[in-house]
C-alpha cells in the first residue's frame, strides 16, 4: 500500500513539473501567472489530503483489525480520496482557460487528468466495498487486487503534455508563491 499511495502522491508532482513545458501565448482567459497560482491553489490541499489519507490508509493495513473494520475504514479512505480528488478538478475548472497557445488543451488535460483518479479512487472504493469480510485471506486479497488496479489506473491517467511546450508557463509555475 505504501508504495501505491507513494506513488499516486508522486503522480501529481510529475504531471504539475510536466504542465510547465505546456503552450506559449494566444487565447482570452487567465494570465499564465494567475493561472499557474489558482492551479497550485487547488493541487496544495489535494495533495495534503492525499497524502494524510496515504498515511491512514498505510496504517489501516498494518494495524490490527477485522476485516469488516478494515473494509469500513478503507471504503471511507478511498471515498475521501475520491472527493478530494473531484474538488481539485472543480477547482482547476474553475481557474479557467489559461492564456497561452495551447490553453484549452492545457486546461482539459489537466482536469481530464484529475477525473480520472478521482475515477480511480471510486471504482477502488466500490471494489473493496463489494468484498465479503468473512475469510480474511480473501479479503485482503481482494484489497490487493484493487489497489493494484488503483495504480494502474493512475499509470494511465498521465497527462500527456509531449506536444506542448511554454516557457512562460514555466516561469508562472516556478516564480508564484502558491506553487512553492
Amino acid at each position: 500500500m505504501r508504495s501505491c499511495r507513494a506513488a499516486v502522491a508522486g503522480k501529481l508532482t510529475v504531471v504539475l513539473a510536466t504542465l510547465v513545458l505546456l503552450a506559449a501565448c494566444g487565447s482570452s482567459g487567465p494570465s499564465p501567472r494567475a493561472w499557474a497560482a489558482s492551479v497550485c491553489s487547488a493541487l496544495t490541499p489535494w495533495r495534503a489530503e492525499i497524502s494524510k489519507l496515504t498515511s491512514s490508509t498505510n496504517q489501516q493495513m498494518t494495524a490490527q483489525t477485522t476485516p469488516a473494520q478494515a473494509k469500513e475504514n478503507l471504503v471511507r479512505l478511498f471515498g475521501g480520496a475520491e472527493e478530494a480528488s473531484e474538488t481539485a478538478r472543480r477547482k482547476v475548472e474553475q481557474a479557467g482557460v489559461p492564456k497561452v497557445e495551447h490553453g484549452a488543451e492545457i486546461s482539459a488535460g489537466f482536469r481530464a487528468s484529475l477525473s480520472s483518479m478521482r475515477d480511480a479512487y471510486g471504482r477502488a472504493r466500490t471494489a473493496i466495498d463489494g468484498l465479503g469480510t468473512g475469510e480474511s485471506t480473501v479479503f485482503y486479497d481482494g484489497v490487493r487486487a484493487a489497489v493494484q488496479t488503483l495504480q494502474q489506473e493512475y499509470d494511465a491517467s498521465a497527462l500527456d503534455t509531449s506536444r506542448l511546450n511554454s516557457e512562460e508557463l514555466k516561469r508562472a509555475f516556478d516564480e508564484v508563491p502558491e506553487c512553492r
